[in-house]
This record gives C-alpha cells, sequence and structure tokens, in this order.
C-alpha cells in the first residue's frame, strides 16, 4: 500500500470513507473547463491477440519485481520509476507479498532463470524470518530495502503483512526446495493473530510502538477477507471462526446492479481473490466471486456516467482505484464518487479486474496499449495512473498495483496462483471454518 509522508493507503480511505465525501461532487463538477478536451490518439493499434499482450504486461510487471528489488534481501521497492531508473531504497511488503507470488509465475513462465529464480525466493524468506523486524510476527508496512528497518513511524500492517504472507504461502507450495517450504511455514506460524484483535472480535489495522494498536480496526467488507482466513487458518495462532462473522457487510444499488461492498475503492474487490480462489463458493451471505463480478460492472457504469465531464470515460477507456494523481496519491473511485475524480484512467483498475469481466477489463487494456503507449507504457509496463484530458502521465509505478494485475492476468489465463494457493491446507481449513459450501 503506497505511503506519503505518514499517511498510508488504507488510513486515506479510512479518512475519506469518514468525511472528505463531502468533497469528490464538487470535484467532479467545478474541474476547469479545460479538463474537457477530447483525447487524442498518441499511438498506432496493438496488433497483437489479447494473450500475448498480457504475457507483455506480465513479463513488464515480473522486471520490476526483479530489478525494484535487494537480491540479497529481496525486498522490493514500493514504487519505482516506469523507465526503471529508480533510486528510492522504500520498500512496501505487500509489494514483496505481489513479487514472490510474481516469482512463481515467472519461474512456471520461464521468464527468468529457474536457480536464479529459486535463490532470490531463498533469499527472501530467509530475510524475512532471520533478520527482518517484526511484532508476533507482523512486519512494517514500509522498510528500507537494504536493511529491512522501519521507514520513519509507519505502522506494524495487519494487512500488508496478510499480503505478503499470501506470496510466502504461494512460495511454499509452488517450489519444490526444502528450505522454502521450511521457512515459510516457520514465517506463517510465527505470526500471533489473536494479539491483533486486542481484545475485541475483529482484527485491528495495525500497531504502533509509540501509540500502541491503531483504532481502525477490519469491520467491514473490503481487502479484509484475506487477512481473517489467514488467522482463522493458523494451525498455531489462530483467532475463532466468529470472526469470520464479526465484519459487516453493507449492500450497495447502483443502476439495478446490488452487492455488498464498503465505501472503498475497486481494488478491494481484488485482493483477496488474487489468492483465495472463491469461485463456485458461497458462505452464508453471499458468492463473493459473483460480488466481485457485480462490483466491477457497477463501476464501469459509474464510469461511463462521467462521460459527459470527462469524455474521455468511455466503453474503451474506463476505471479508477487508489492510485497516484497528478497532485500525488488518492483513495478514488466510485459508486458513490470518492475522491478528486478529474478524468485519471488507472490501468490496475481493470488489470486487477480481468478474472470478473474479462471481455469489456481486455478492451481497456488494448486501448491504453494502442490509444496511449508512447507515453501510458514504459519499461514496468502501464505507468500507475495518467489523464489524457490534461496529458498528464505519471512517471511512476508502484509495485501492489503491477502486482495485482500480473496475479490476476496470470488467474484468466490459467488458474495457476488460485490453484497453487489453495493447496495450502490452512486455506482450505480457513474457507471450511468460515462455512464456505460449493454453488
Amino acid at each position: 500500500m503506497a505511503f506519503y509522508g505518514r499517511t498510508t493507503r488504507r488510513e486515506m480511505i479510512r479518512k475519506c470513507g469518514m468525511g472528505l465525501l463531502c468533497s469528490p461532487l464538487l470535484s467532479l463538477w467545478n474541474l476547469e473547463k479545460t479538463n474537457s478536451s477530447t483525447p487524442s490518439d498518441v499511438g498506432s493499434p496493438y496488433q497483437g491477440t489479447d494473450d500475448q499482450l498480457l504475457d507483455e504486461i506480465q513479463r513488464a510487471a515480473f522486471d520490476f519485481f526483479w530489478n525494484e528489488a535487494n537480491p540479497s534481501t529481496g525486498q522490493i521497492k514500493d514504487r519505482a520509476l516506469a523507465n526503471g531508473k529508480d533510486s528510492r531504497l522504500m520498500s512496501s511488503i505487500a509489494a514483496t507479498g505481489f513479487g514472490l507470488t510474481g516469482l512463481c509465475i515467472a519461474h512456471q513462465r520461464g521468464y527468468g532463470k529457474s536457480a536464479d529464480i529459486v535463490k532470490r525466493v531463498q533469499y527472501t524468506l530467509r530475510f524475512l524470518f532471520h533478520q527482518m523486524p517484526h511484532q508476533h510476527g507482523f512486519f512494517y508496512h514500509f522498510v528500507d530495502m537494504n536493511t529491512g528497518k522501519r521507514w520513519e513511524k509507519c505502522e506494524l500492517s495487519s494487512i500488508d503483512s496478510s499480503l505478503l504472507l499470501c506470496g510466502v504461502l504461494t512460495a511454499r507450495q509452488y517450489f519444490g526446495d526444502q528450505e522454502i517450504k521450511d521457512l515459510a511455514t516457520k514465517i506463517y506460524e510465527r505470526v500471533d493473530w489473536p494479539w491483533m484483535l486486542n481484545g475485541g472480535s475483529t482484527l485491528s489495522m495495525g500497531w504502533k510502538p509509540e501509540s500502541g494498536f491503531l483504532d481502525a480496526r477490519w469491520e467491514h467488507y473490503c481487502e479484509l477477507m484475506m487477512i481473517y482466513l489467514l488467522a482463522m487458518g493458523s494451525p498455531t495462532h489462530p483467532v475463532p471462526a466468529d470472526t469470520w462473522r464479526a465484519w459487516s457487510r453493507p449492500k450497495i444499488s447502483y443502476q439495478g446492479i446490488s452487492y455488498i461492498s464498503g465505501n472503498d475503492p475497486i481494488f478491494t474487490h481484488q485482493y483477496s481473490h488474487a489468492w483465495f480462489d472463491f469461485r463456485g463458493k458461497h458462505d452464508a451471505y453471499t458468492n463473493y466471486f459473483d460480488n466481485s463480478v457485480k462490483a466491477t460492472k457497477a463501476h464501469k457504469l459509474f464510469c461511463r456516467s462521467l462521460h459527459d465531464r470527462f469524455p474521455d470515460y468511455s466503453e474503451d477507456l474506463w476505471g479508477i482505484s487508489a492510485s497516484d494523481y497528478v497532485n500525488g496519491y488518492t483513495a478514488w473511485g466510485g459508486p458513490p464518487p470518492q475522491g478528486p475524480i478529474d478524468g485519471s484512467v488507472v490501468p490496475c483498475a481493470t488489470g486487477g479486474s480481468l478474472p470478473f469481466l474479462f471481455d469489456d477489463c481486455m478492451r481497456v487494456q488494448r486501448t491504453m496499449r494502442s490509444r496511449f503507449g508512447a507515453k501510458a507504457w514504459q519499461r514496468y509496463g502501464f505507468v500507475d495512473a495518467f489523464n489524457p484530458l490534461t496529458n498528464w502521465y505519471d512517471p511512476d509505478v508502484l509495485g501492489i498495483d503491477l502486482g495485482i494485475t500480473m496475479l490476476m492476468a496470470e488467474n484468466h489465463r490459467t488458474g495457476f496462483v488460485w490453484q497453487t494457493f489453495m493447496k495450502n491446507p490452512e486455506a482450505k481449513a480457513a474457507m471450511l471454518k468460515a462455512g464456505f459450501q460449493s454453488d
């Protein structure tokens, strides 16, 4: 999760939900008229197949995970310049989790030398278990990629630790190397999940040594499902199965589509689905895969509804998720409208939803590559965000946004991440505890 100053991505989203939502409509309708110009084509049509483009996207993401990491510690940068010439040192444990899974995909697809990839995974897990600072098995959100030292005063993060653990457990199941299997097991089994409950029925979002547990909790539907399932499935420090019922599932209705959703960006309907396979299953509340299909459809309709104000939004180009924008980093999306929407497009919004609504999302990926590829496509694939109405193109890419696109592209192509991760007996046990049944 991206970091600006001392505000984390989740803190920003939470603040939006608590008060900043009074401003999006003003942002929507009071932008300067110059933002309403029609975007012009800047590239030639993409000639390859859908599968060829997805392969290009995945290879570019792998290059980021491979190049923008310390090869000795395995810790991957939170962000880097899209052209690859980056000198920043801040690593995100969430990016490292996506990267570990990305290494599995790369090994399986032959994107790199097999022995080198295995060695990188070994070094990463050794560092995580033996040297990375932690509290009760949880890691700090951001660390120095060279030393593992906590970055400034960031929080010990339950969600980012979970994203890291999903990568760790994917590597455990994919690689035959015994050291990888043993280290991955030790890293997962060390996590003291009940500690993160802090006496409550829902998990805390994090902890800081200066002030203790954060007030915010994982208490309504969002990307939280992976946290609870990992915690419930732990063979050493599990939380009660009742925690699955402790968080709320608010419903949204938009243009005739009703689905479970918090007041959050579209990535919240993607992240847990990158690893846990919810297809063809339901608990007492819903089929969460189908729920994400509905959320993606509603998000597309929401973007299309803004066409009069932002003429770049169309059947060919849509998608907004928490990302960079011209003034920094923001949590934006809809429905309902959230954040300073200005006509920008966020590639991972559709990239992370490929398994849910493939034809519609792939159409956007092809459009971005063909019409805006000269500016929006760099060494590591699509830039994090861009605005064709104002000719703004982000100079950066973010590890988590490249990661969700890489993993979901693979899940659409082969189901590889789902198949590999769900071999973990803890994942299966957790879904049974949560009451999942076949449709």
